[in-house]
């Protein structure tokens, strides 16, 4: 089925047609007709696959109809997203502009980290849709500029982490500001027991769509480990950048400490890179996402700050620089690459003391990650020819290095 066949607003058809978008994906398929039905959705579906339209869709078309017939006023807040972080606030309310564009529908994101004046003078202007990120849609709420009275669609993207981070009484109070009768529909791409209990919990009999649950990680991504030492981790990084020139790059740190120190490693190496972490103020947060979406500098160094929702196109490979330490999160941080029909390439560098994290991360996946062996004296070569390194250093591990070689081929013989 085309997108052009259904019962879509023609306004909404013009645009999803200039945006390139054809068919439905699979979420989008089994999830548009429950929500036009005003049903209570939980979806669950991989990275990439195109959730955020699988709302926004059927939601513009819903505005747009009660949008004409009210006819007066002309904005009225009827729409409530809410999502963990700033970027993905910014992102899905420029997923709903573009689909939206040719109706007259408004949407505003509401993020911290900016100056509230704008944001205020906004909502009293008017706007239909709000995106939020909890802390700043919770302070505008409590000072009273924020009006829910008529929002009657609630949805909750990466919503096990909305749950998960202790905002299920928060959520609770908002929806209790509701009208007793609205919408609520939650969206993520990993979901637990006690998650779906929380949410189920929020809603009357929702129609659960679930796509791919047996594996979370997409197809189209190629996973692998490798053992590396911790201290050794800058030097395969570099070499792993120098042997892709040009490719896109997003490598996940544990902290936002530790981003700075790999961006020190591979600067004093004379490779280029960018760092995003929630200690960067708004502005260059959003500079850096810029610069790393139009492939002007093709390495970002994150922490999780980036490992959920956001859309870069184009990443040729993510990074696994540390291990996360919580299994769910590595679904979210490969999910950066191989979305849509791409293909993508996942890399994990693991070190001895990670092995926990990683049998984790194997348990919660359903599946072996693939090894990908290093030879001994490839590493030593790879740590020996690093420009890291005193000469004195890189001389005494090349010999080392020539002389496993060596003995290898002694071996053979």
């Amino acid at each position: 089925m085309r997108f052009e066949q259904y019962h879509i607003s023609e306004d909404i058809k013009e645009s999803l047609a200039e945006l390139g978008f054809k068919r439905p994906t699979d979420i989008q398929y089994k999830a548009i007709p429950s929500i036009l039905k005003g049903e209570d959705v939980l979806a669950i579906a991989q990275t990439g696959t195109g959730k955020t339209a699988a709302f926004a869709i059927p939601i513009l078309h819903l505005l747009q109809r009660e949008q004409e017939r009210r006819r007066k006023p002309k904005h009225l807040l009827q729409c409530l997203v809410m999502v963990p972080t700033r970027e993905l606030a910014i992102q899905i309310a420029g997923v709903f502009q573009q689909i939206g564009q040719y109706t007259e529908l408004t949407t505003l994101a509401l993020v911290g980290g900016v100056d509230q004046e704008q944001q205020i003078r906004s909502l009293k202007k008017g706007v239909d849709i709000v995106v939020a990120t909890p802390g700043r849609l919770f302070d505008l709420h409590h000072q009273r500029v924020l009006d829910l009275q008529y929002v009657w669609l609630l949805v909750l993207d990466e919503a096990d982490h909305m749950l998960d981070l202790g905002f299920n009484k928060d959520i609770v109070d908002i929806k209790k500001r509701l009208p007793k009768k609205h919408q609520t529909l939650f969206f993520s791409a990993t979901i637990d027991t006690h998650i779906k209990d929380l949410a189920y919990a929020m809603v009357h009999n929702p129609i659960r769509i679930q796509v791919s649950p047996q594996d979370p990680v997409s197809k189209n991504i190629d996973h692998a480990v490798t053992y590396i030492a911790m201290d050794d981790k800058r030097f395969f990084l570099e070499r792993l950048v120098k042997e892709l020139p040009g490719q896109k790059i997003l490598v996940f740190a544990r902290t936002k400490v530790r981003a700075e120190r790999i961006q020190a490693a591979m600067k004093r190496v004379g490779i280029d890179s960018l760092v995003m972490h929630g200690g960067k103020e708004q502005g260059d947060r959003l500079q850096v996402m810029d610069q790393f979406r139009e492939g002007s500098i093709p390495l970002l160094i994150t922490t999780d700050v980036n490992a959920r929702g956001i859309d870069i196109p184009d990443v040729d490979y993510v990074v696994n620089y540390d291990l996360p330490e919580e299994p769910d999160k590595y679904v979210h941080r490969v999910g950066r690459t191989g979305r849509g029909m791409k293909k993508g390439q996942a890399i994990s560098f693991c070190s001895e003391e990670e092995k926990p994290l990683l049998a984790a991360i194997e348990t919660y996946t359903g599946n072996k990650i693939k090894e990908r062996i290093i030879g001994t004296a490839e590493y030593r070569e790879t740590v020996a020819l690093s420009e890291d390194l005193p000469n004195e250093n890189w001389k005494e591990l090349l010999k080392q290095a020539e002389q496993e070689t060596k003995k290898k081929k002694r071996k053979k013989k």
